[in-house]
């Protein structure tokens, strides 16, 4: 069995990422530093806006990165809104760029 990080190490290393490439990004609700799952809104600063979520695949046994909502910027605050509202441990990075980067598709990140 593969160990897992904590929830803060991998926030800590994806925001240290971000900030190497010129990506700003900021942590907009800090969740469980050891297991609390983990959203990312990418805010394309046009209104609009994407929520990934990391999923697990049942086929391959791994986890990978999935669109939870996106749309109207409001629209994936409030989903997102919803998601806290049960699950108090979440964290939410927002990630601003322009375009569209969010770094989620890189090896280390990917899953």
């Amino acid at each position: 069995m593969t160990p897992r990080l904590t929830a803060k190490f991998w926030v800590d290393a994806y925001l240290a990422r971000l900030r190497f490439q010129d990506i700003p990004a900021f942590v907009t609700a800090h969740g469980d530093d050891t297991s609390g799952a983990v959203i990312v809104k990418l805010n394309t600063l046009d209104g609009e806006a994407v929520a990934h979520t990391r999923m697990f695949d049942l086929m391959s046994g791994h986890r990978r990165w999935d669109i939870l909502t996106k749309g109207a910027e409001r629209d994936v605050d409030a989903a997102i809104a919803r998601q806290k509202e049960f699950d108090p441990d979440l964290w939410v990075i927002e990630v601003e760029d322009r375009a569209g980067r969010h770094l989620l598709d890189e090896p280390g990140l990917d899953g």
